[in-house]
Formats: structure tokens, C-alpha cells, sequence
């Protein structure tokens, strides 16, 4: 059972990362990781100033040491010269516990400008790295971009394209469709012709009204044709005409016969 959860968690695993990569565009992680880098380097100029920012309190306070130093030193002189022995001992004891603050202070401030300089010097570098990541970034981008709008120029010309690939299926649809509906007009005009269907209004022809329309077709051909003799200087076939005219009965059936009789006479 553990095998198998961990065939499924691989597979899922492997799934996850196969659609991660299709949705992940490399300018956006460059430039996401160009805002990181400027994340980084913000926060290191910010140690740097919370640290020059300690730095010159100390030497305030350093300062501030020597002016009271420098002042007890004044009161013990003056004491002295006005016989108090007893207050220019005590304004040189506090003169040496101020002194000794000042020592203390200067070990610190000597640490704190070590710290800085480090400090600097690291942001220095942090920002030559993040200045050159940034140029990389935009060529790579540039590349990336160039490369994707040559594939798609040259995918269009392809047709490979998801696009295109599109337009070619409507297009054969269309076709497929066109031609189905041309094949189904033409069945429909052989059915209709045929007899086989009713027209368009409804109406229903028989047998009899079907060949008396044949022979009336007949019957056109045939003046149109004595007209084109008459035209060339031929004489027109009138029996031929008039059998053709004829209806088509079982008793009219031989007459046609007689006018061939004749011409073969």
C-alpha cells in the first residue's frame, strides 16, 4: 500500500511539475527574481543605516562625555584653589567613572564602524551582482522574446500552429458541408425530375401528365430544329413534325410509319 501511495504521489508530482513548466514564462521569473535581489540589497542598506545611524549616537554620546570630563576637570582646579581638597577629589573621582564610560564607549563605537565597513562593502558587491543580474535579465528576456516571435512566424507559415491549425479545421468543415449539401441538391433535382418526389408547390404529376409534358418537349425541339432548316434553306419535315406532335396512343402508333414509306419511294 505505501508503494502505490508513492507511485501516486510521483506521478502526481511529476504531472504538477510537466504543468507548472507549460505555464511558467522565464520573464516573469527573471523579473520576479530581479524584485528578490532589490528586496535583498533594500535590506542591507538598511543594516548599513541603522548601523552609521548607532555609530553617531555613540560619538553624540562620546561627545557628551568629554564636555562633562572636560567640566569636572575645571570644578577640581577650582576647588583647589579654594582649599576644598575634599571636592576636587570627589569631581576627579567622577572625572574617572566618566573616562572609563568613554572607554567602554569607544570599544563599541570602534565595533560598530568594523561592522560598518563590512556592511558596505557588502552592499557594494550586492549591487554590482543585482546591476549585472539586471542586464543578463533583459537580454535573456530580449532572446526569449526574439525566439518566441520566430517560432510563431514560423508556425503560422507551418500551419502547425494552434491558431491556424484552427482555421484549417473550420475551413474543411466548411468544405465537407458545401459538398454535402451540393450532393443532396443534385439527388433531390434527379428525384424530383424523376417523378419520384413532388415539387415545390406540392402538387403531384402522373404518368400521363409526365409524358404529355415529354412530348410537348418533343414537339418544341422539333420546330426549333424545322426553324434552323428553314434558316439554312432545308425544307421542314412536316410529317415528321406532326407524328411527333401526335399523342402517344395505341391506335397512333403505326401513322408515323407512312411518311417513312413514301420518302423511301
Amino acid at each position: 500500500m505505501a508503494g502505490l501511495f508513492k507511485r501516486m504521489t510521483a506521478i502526481f508530482k511529476a504531472k504538477a511539475s510537466s504543468a507548472i513548466d507549460k505555464a511558467e514564462d522565464p520573464r516573469q521569473t527573471l523579473d520576479y527574481s530581479y524584485e528578490k535581489q532589490l528586496e535583498l540589497l533594500q535590506k542591507v542598506r538598511r543594516g548599513v543605516a541603522d548601523v552609521a545611524t548607532s555609530r553617531k549616537r555613540l560619538e553624540l554620546q562620546m561627545q557628551g562625555l568629554q564636555t562633562q570630563v572636560d567640566k569636572l576637570e575645571s570644578q577640581g582646579r577650582q576647588a583647589l584653589a579654594a582649599g576644598r581638597e575634599d571636592l576636587a577629589r570627589e569631581a576627579l573621582t567622577r572625572r574617572a567613572a566618566l573616562q572609563q564610560q568613554q572607554a567602554d564607549l569607544q570599544t563599541q563605537l570602534v565595533q560598530l564602524q568594523s561592522e560598518e565597513e563590512k556592511l558596505v562593502s557588502a552592499q557594494q558587491r550586492l549591487a554590482a551582482k543585482v546591476e549585472a543580474f539586471r542586464t543578463r535579465k533583459e537580454t535573456i528576456k530580449a532572446t526569449y522574446t526574439a525566439a518566441e516571435a520566430q517560432t510563431k512566424i514560423n508556425e503560422a507559415f507551418s500551419g502547425i500552429s494552434e491558431e491556424f491549425s484552427d482555421v484549417g479545421l473550420a475551413v474543411q468543415r466548411a468544405e465537407d458541408k458545401t459538398a454535402q449539401m451540393q450532393a443532396r441538391a443534385g439527388a433531390i433535382d434527379e428525384l424530383i425530375a424523376s417523378g419520384a418526389l413532388t415539387d415545390s408547390s406540392g402538387t403531384t404529376k402522373d404518368d400521363i401528365t409526365v409524358e404529355l409534358e415529354r412530348l410537348s418537349s418533343s414537339a418544341a425541339v422539333d420546330a426549333e430544329l424545322d426553324r434552323l432548316k428553314s434558316e439554312i434553306g432545308a425544307a421542314p419535315d412536316t410529317p415528321q413534325i406532326a407524328a411527333s406532335a401526335a399523342p402517344a396512343t395505341p391506335a397512333a402508333q403505326p401513322a408515323p410509319a407512312q411518311p417513312q414509306a413514301e420518302e423511301q419511294a
